[in-house]
């Protein structure tokens, strides 16, 4: 299912409507659900790897206690967020100043992730203190992706709230009758004795 972007973000409080929430993919809606952003953006940082070890040891606990409360979406925003600290802190390890894309983001785009038709910049020689954030903030993450309750949870919200849909049937118009007969191609005979109609 698409990441639907054009909600009224701002009105909705996940918190009283989990049923709203959509789990998209990997940090589609990072910044955007409430009030669960406002509880652990303060948290995020990842400058240096001390500052990554504290930010992801908190997000992390984060994450565990919305566990406890049995709070599926508070435990997909914490993943959410140890996912960006890995692709942050990876972004400024292969791009100084972390500008990975040439240009502006395109309008009606921003606050979506991918490059828009915009082309990557080289990458500048790896940062290795940024490289080591992003590797303090995947041991979490991959502690909360993998978290069999999680996992259980995750799940349970698909089935419930976002259901795939059935695959389209082929309707009579475009359905192809199926034949097991194979036709020859024409021999010379055939050719000749349509020359001759």
């Amino acid at each position: 299912m698409k990441f639907n972007y054009d909600r009224d973000w701002k009105s909705l409080d996940f918190r009283a409507h989990p049923e709203e929430y959509q789990i998209g993919v990997g940090e589609q809606g990072v910044l955007l659900v409430e009030p669960y952003k406002s509880e652990i953006l303060p948290h995020w940082r990842f400058a240096t790897p001390e500052k990554a070890r504290q930010s992801s040891a908190k997000i992390y606990q984060m994450f565990l206690e919305y566990k406890e409360a049995g709070d599926f979406v508070g435990m997909d925003m914490a993943r959410k967020f140890l996912q960006m600290g890995i692709t942050r802190s990876r972004r400024y390890a292969n791009h100084r100043g972390g500008k990975k894309y040439d240009g502006p983001v395109p309008a009606g785009k921003k606050g979506q992730s991918g490059a828009h038709g915009r082309i990557e910049l080289p990458r500048d020689a790896e940062d290795p203190v940024k490289a080591e954030s992003a590797r303090i903030f995947q041991e979490k993450y991959l502690l909360a992706k993998n978290d069999a309750e999680y996992i259980r949870m995750a799940t349970q919200h698909r089935a419930l709230f976002q259901p795939t849909p059935a695959p389209r049937r082929a309707t009579e118009r475009t359905k192809k009758p199926h034949s097991s007969k194979i036709e020859a191609p024409p021999t010379f005979s055939d050719k000749e004795s349509e020359s001759e109609n």
